[in-house]
């Protein structure tokens, strides 16, 4: 594999993807808000800010500050990272707080629907010779009663080994490390892929400059992204993580549960796991 798609990726270029994709897919759910819900949820955050300023003297220079970087912020198509970054962990955990199986994490902003199907046993599209960890990964899907799941959909996408995502950087196969699986007649599947690595989200953008300017540090984990959908249940859409990685307890997403760490073991040409999932039936 070469560099090259790496020496064109910005920040700026992997944000006007998903800020486009986020306004084709996301937006029809909210079509119907009711105004009073509209204001209250408005004037609440409006408020927070105020008392912000208020309790911290905030000062003039700092509001041009702040008003720049929001402005650049939508300049580089970044607000789909800045809110599913910082925000978004706390909207998933009170969207699902009433499940009794497995525990999610945030979506992030890359994900592509109508992956490549590839049954109930089978490799995720790569690049020859792709970077990483040969990975098999075995599961179950079942609902909270045992009950298997035949026909649930396992949606996975992840990153390469350098951080990038297919369709979100130049230079990488449409479909690279994106698949979907259906599970068989006992709710199993098999996926072969490649342990991604941990990675920094983008630093050339707004977001960026935020991370810069506070100190902060721009690591992610490495992960597994994954949508499981079944009939009559309620979608999971979740996050996988390994085990030692420095960046699970300071993930700068917050979307590290312990419930979701993985527990790989040796093989003979990589790693294998077993890791399956536990869906709500619809209330």
């Amino acid at each position: 594999m070469t560099a090259t798609h790496h020496e064109v990726a910005t920040a700026a270029g992997s944000g006007a993807g998903a800020t486009a994709r986020f306004k084709s897919d996301k937006l029809a759910g909210v079509a119907n808000t009711p105004k009073e819900r509209v204001s209250l949820l408005a004037r609440e955050v409006l408020d927070a800010v105020h008392e912000t300023i208020r309790k911290h003297k905030v000062t003039y220079d700092e509001y041009n500050a702040l008003k720049s970087w929001l402005i650049s912020v939508g300049e580089d198509g970044e607000w789909p990272l800045f809110l599913d970054v910082w925000v978004e962990h706390v909207v998933e955990e009170v969207a699902t707080e009433h499940r009794q199986g497995n525990k999610g994490t945030i979506e992030g902003p890359y994900y592509v629907p109508n992956a490549p199907e590839q049954g109930s046993s089978g490799s995720v599209p790569t690049r020859e010779n792709e970077p990483g960890t040969p990975l098999v990964w075995t599961g179950q899907v079942t609902s909270t009663d045992g009950t298997a799941l035949p026909g649930a959909k396992v949606e996975l996408w992840h990153a390469d080994a350098e951080g990038y995502y297919s369709q979100f950087a130049p230079g990488i196969p449409e479909w690279n490390l994106r698949a979907s699986f259906t599970t068989d007649e006992q709710g199993r599947f098999e996926i072969h892929t490649v342990k991604p690595a941990p990675y920094q989200i983008p630093t050339d953008g707004a977001c960026g400059k935020l991370i810069a300017a506070a100190g902060w540090h721009a690591w992610r984990p490495a992960h597994l992204h994954v949508k499981v959908s079944a009939p009559g249940h309620e979608l999971l859409t979740a996050q996988l993580y390994f085990p030692g990685d420095e960046h699970n307890d300071d993930d700068i997403a917050s979307a590290v549960k312990p419930e979701l760490v993985l527990d790989p073991k040796p093989a003979d040409n990589g790693e294998t796991v077993d890791y399956g999932f536990v869906l709500d039936p619809v209330r």
